[in-house]
């Protein structure tokens, strides 16, 4: 048998050496997807579904979709919600390039995410969930406090920016919109909020080390690796 006193060090060193490697591979994955090229074409069926949309509109919702998807990497693979409509427009249409899908999902998460349609805080508290994780994660990327935003991310704001009709508006304090009756428009400060439907889940409830280091979109890496509570991809 070993000395203990040795193989307690042993298992400190694998532990850390661990840890260092996961992190490696948390932020190779990062990067994949900050610097990964849609397929040739894409914007191009986007600008056919929303032709008012010009190629420097599309690339900005290249950049809400890589932040979706750093969300879902940073949750630790947790189930994470679409809150934009026209980025999900984009997600669709990735999807339907079948085997580049699947190629990026493979080097980005090392499982396929599903895709689920957009959606706002109602009655689903699943969905209401995944939308808290996504706040949550896309927040901390553009170093903005989840529980007193004073701008939004771009994700929750691509739709109001770039005036989609159908799209949803968010704000993050609206005291003063609804005093003036403004319903079409979504809280920020209600993911943190257990008033609006009785819970917080999924509001920060990833790994500790998920986000926290106040990593921005385009640099640097955090996040847990694992299948959470909320189920694996973007949906079912």
């Amino acid at each position: 048998m070993g000395h203990p006193v040795f193989i307690g060090l042993s298992i400190i060193f694998l532990a850390a050496t661990f840890v260092v490697w996961r992190r490696g591979r948390l932020a190779a994955r990062a990067e994949f997807i900050r610097s990964y090229r849609f397929p040739r074409g894409l914007y191009e069926k986007l600008r056919k579904k929303r032709p008012q949309l010009a190629l420097k509109d599309c690339q900005l919702v290249g950049n809400a979709l890589r932040q979706f998807f750093l969300c879902h990497l940073q949750s630790g693979r947790q189930f994470v919600s679409m809150p934009s409509q026209l980025t999900d427009d984009l997600w669709h249409e990735l999807i339907l390039y079948t085997r580049n899908y699947d190629a990026f999902c493979g080097k980005a998460f090392g499982q396929f995410m599903h895709h689920t349609p957009a959606v706002v805080l109602g009655q689903s508290q699943r969905d209401n969930s995944g939308l808290r994780r996504t706040w949550w994660h896309a927040c901390k990327q553009e170093n903005i406090d989840p529980r007193h935003a004073t701008r939004l991310p771009l994700l929750f704001a691509i739709d109001a920016k770039l005036g989609i009709a159908d799209g949803f508006r968010y704000s993050p304090q609206c005291d003063s919109l609804r005093e003036g009756g403004n319903g079409d428009i979504y809280c920020g400060a209600d993911f943190g909020d257990s008033g609006f439907d009785g819970s917080t889940e999924g509001f920060g409830d990833s790994h500790s080390d998920a986000g926290g280091d106040g990593s921005s979109f385009f640099g640097g890496d955090s996040g847990g690796d694992g299948c959470g509570g909320g189920g694996c991809g973007g949906g079912d």
